[in-house]
């Protein structure tokens, strides 16, 4: 399904106004009768470092067209294959263009910004970590691929062969790709199929969302994360 049926589907026809910008989209939506601004990454995006600045860039954006006002919730959505690869990236420090990303999401949530990403195609590495995984809430589209590394090259990485991480992946999601094993594990909130209907379902998610980050408990409720709250809890001193 292109990126435009998508947002169709998701907000009806003329429901939203988001424009593409080569990898960036932005613009705004309609959520029910809730205005919101729409800022992500499209085509399986490789982050480098201008286009994390214009993540960035749009972000703060919203934040200063809304100060003094209701702050309006703010959509990401994701498609990204992770971090632009290679040592003009690295040299440049695009970890702390990632830093700046993610220093920008938490602004946007103390200045009361709701905040939601759905994930449609790839959500990988740091290209989804500095900004779509640190959203109040978090749902998939359907046949969303979601991993930080691939097991190959995990495997590269690691020095751990294939087939002993292919057995670690069946038994953990923790080393397992796929969006059901991060939704064990509490890093997505929700997949949704086919056949729902996702602007009932979008609207539902942002009423949901809440900036008290719950993961490791529901992580521990669906199975995939047994020591995280309860390591948590040991730390608090609860």
């Amino acid at each position: 399904m292109s990126e435009h049926a998508v947002f169709d589907r998701l907000f009806g026809v003329g429901g939203h106004n988001i424009a593409s910008d080569g990898l960036f989209l932005h613009g705004s939506a309609q959520i029910g009768d809730q205005s919101v601004f729409v800022i992500g990454t499209r085509d399986h995006a490789a982050i480098d470092g201008p286009l994390a600045l214009r993540i960035a860039g749009a972000i703060l954006q919203a934040v200063r067209a809304d100060a003094g006002t209701a702050p309006r919730p703010i959509l990401f959505i994701a498609d990204t294959q992770g971090q632009a690869l290679s040592r003009h990236e690295e040299l440049l420090g695009l970890n702390g263009y990632f830093a700046h990303v993610a220093r920008c999401v938490d602004l946007a949530r103390r200045q009361g910004h709701r905040l939601l990403t759905v994930i449609h195609g790839e959500a990988v590495s740091g290209g989804f970590l500095a900004f779509g995984m640190l959203a109040d809430r978090i749902c998939a589209l359907p046949d969303a691929q979601v991993r930080v590394m691939d097991l190959r090259a995990m495997s590269r990485v690691t020095k751990i062969s294939l087939e002993r991480l292919e057995e670690l992946a069946g038994e953990s999601p923790v080393f397992a790709p796929g969006a059901e094993n991060y939704w064990r594990m509490g890093g997505i909130h929700e997949i949704w199929s086919a056949d729902d209907n996702w602007p009932e379902r979008l609207a539902a998610a942002l009423a949901s969302a809440t900036d008290t980050d719950d993961r490791a408990t529901i992580g521990l409720e669906r199975g995939g994360r047994q020591l995280a709250a309860p390591t948590a809890q040991l730390v608090a001193g609860v």
